[in-house]
């Protein structure tokens, strides 16, 4: 089998040389080149030698050590020359820079994609497809509410187990989004009978509206090919950006590309850790960069596994070892750092809360509470992150080295990063670098974005279960009352004296910590 292998591919090379000095004969030969080609046409097929591009690129040896080169061994969706493919392919040669900048972003996770695409049977141009989703950025969103690497929609994330709670978003998990991105493009592909351009058609646009433009041009005896369908602008450019790439990929020699040598060896283990782990906890048990597990675990928004899963951890593959071991060592009840709270008379869940610098929901998801009842007396567990001040007091606050606090920002219709900043009196690379989006980012309705503020503008008031808060630029009392977990009612009641029809900038009103008796 091997000796006719190499037969095949002597007579492969053989007839490439003969072709290549052929063409480079004189016109007046023309008659002799003829004759010629046709003995090659005639010799290729008698010895079953197939010579176009894409087989030449088959026939190639590849470096199966290397994790380029193991994936483009596995393309398998014909080279198509096309219009749209050499607009995307110029765009790419233009911008070699984005081309190598990918290739890194990708390394952290490459293997896992290309396993899971070979263990599927997929084509392995689909490996490609975060560069053209999401530029291989884990916390990329985008204007559609599509997240991760590879841009999941809400509702289509949870029909493929991607949780998105509080604590987590599956979405952004690249272990289980990479899992779940591959059991979807495999369910396409058998919908559309391994057209595989269609199956990335739908991908982008929907199964149903690729369905539909089938379904019509079959209705009306038209080709049912992706090229013949009648689809939105941007999938006609989807399917050619991905193919493009994929083609400079597989000949990035001949378009002067370097790709990156990358040892196709897992880079990272996935760890069952059984409960829920602090990162900053796994970071020390493991010896590694805590920025390098956040790198690899995106999915966790609040620095904790989820308290009911899913309890896994992405660990350097280097570190996995030590972090087990050092992980079966720890007390169960060092995992996280907690603060054990005794309920006071009064108390509610928004003043705990805030005293924390937590979330009503998260403290409600850890204690297993239906709903905001609370008894004066018993006890709550609140995660605290390390270094956050876990007094059983109203935290108070000086003018000096200011610590900053995490207000939430509803997105409302018209918003954007720049109209916000303006609002809030902040610059918005600063607000798209605390919510790890980009400046150009489209906002969705209702996303909520975290702004820092120094508290150093809370000033505490002589009544000290009270504060002063001095009004900023755009603020409403619906703001205010959502950055203290109070009511409108409320902040109305304790500031009627000094409330007018409107708030202005600079003013202070009274933010209670103890609600008002009714």
């Amino acid at each position: 089998m091997l000796l006719k292998f190499n037969r095949r591919f002597t007579i492969l090379l053989f007839l490439t040389l003969f072709f290549v000095q052929g063409c480079s004969l004189k016109n007046s030969n023309n008659v002799e080149n003829l004759e010629k080609d046709k003995s090659i046409s005639e010799l290729a097929y008698e010895s079953g030698i197939d010579l176009s591009p894409s087989s030449i690129r088959n026939n190639r040896q590849f470096d199966h050590s290397d994790s380029w080169q193991h994936l483009i061994s596995l393309f398998a969706i014909p080279e198509v020359d096309d219009a749209l493919i050499q607009k995307q392919l110029d765009w790419y040669l233009a911008h070699p820079k984005y081309v190598a900048t990918i290739q890194t972003r990708a390394e952290p996770y490459l293997y896992n994609i290309i396993k899971q695409v070979e263990e599927k049977g997929l084509p392995g141009e689909l490996a490609l497809l975060p560069a053209v989703e999401s530029g291989f950025k884990a916390h990329a969103y985008s204007r559609a509410r599509a997240s991760g690497l590879w841009q999941f929609i809400p509702s289509t994330g949870r029909l493929y187990g991607l949780d998105q709670n509080w604590w987590y978003d599956g979405r952004r998990d690249v272990y289980a989004s990479t899992a779940a991105a591959t059991s979807y493009l495999k369910k396409l592909g058998g919908v559309f009978d391994n057209d595989w351009l269609l199956a990335l058609a739908s991908y982008n646009a929907g199964m149903g509206t690729v369905g539909r433009a089938v379904k019509h041009n079959a209705a009306n005896n038209k080709a049912t090919d992706f090229w013949s369908l009648k689809l939105p602008q941007e999938t006609r450019n989807y399917v050619p950006r991905l193919l493009a790439l994929a083609k400079i990929f597989a000949n990035a020699e001949h378009y002067g590309i370097n790709l990156k040598s990358q040892t196709h060896k897992p880079t990272f283990m996935a760890v069952d850790i059984g409960s829920q782990l602090e990162l900053s906890k796994a970071a020390q048990l493991s010896n590694t960069n805590i920025k390098e597990l956040i790198h690899l675990n995106p999915g966790l928004s609040r620095g904790y596994t989820p308290p009911k899963g899913p309890h896994r951890l992405l660990i350097p593959i280097n570190k996995a070892e030590l972090f087990k071991k050092n992980l079966a060592a720890l007390p169960f009840d060092q995992r996280v750092q907690w603060q054990r709270h005794k309920i006071k008379s009064g108390e509610n869940l928004g003043m705990i809360a805030r005293q924390y610098k937590t979330r009503i929901k998260g403290i409600r998801e850890v204690n297993n509470l239906a709903n905001n009842n609370i008894r004066a007396g018993a006890y709550l567990l609140i995660p605290v992150s390390r270094g956050q001040a876990t007094a059983n007091s109203p935290t108070q606050v000086t003018a000096k080295n200011p610590v900053y606090n995490k207000p939430m920002y509803k997105v409302k219709a018209g918003d954007n990063l720049w109209s916000i900043s303006k609002k809030l009196s902040l610059s918005s690379k600063e607000i798209a670098q605390w919510n790890q989006i980009e400046l150009n980012s489209t906002l969705s309705l209702g996303q909520t974005l975290v702004i820092k503020q120094p508290t150093n503008s809370l000033q505490p008031s002589k009544n000290k279960q009270s504060i002063q808060y001095t009004v900023r630029r755009g603020d409403s009392l619906y703001a205010i009352s959502e950055k203290f977990n109070v009511r409108v009612a409320d902040l109305r009641k304790w500031n009627s004296s000094t409330l007018g029809k409107f708030l202005k900038p600079g003013q202070t009103i009274i933010v209670r910590n103890n609600p008002p008796s009714t």
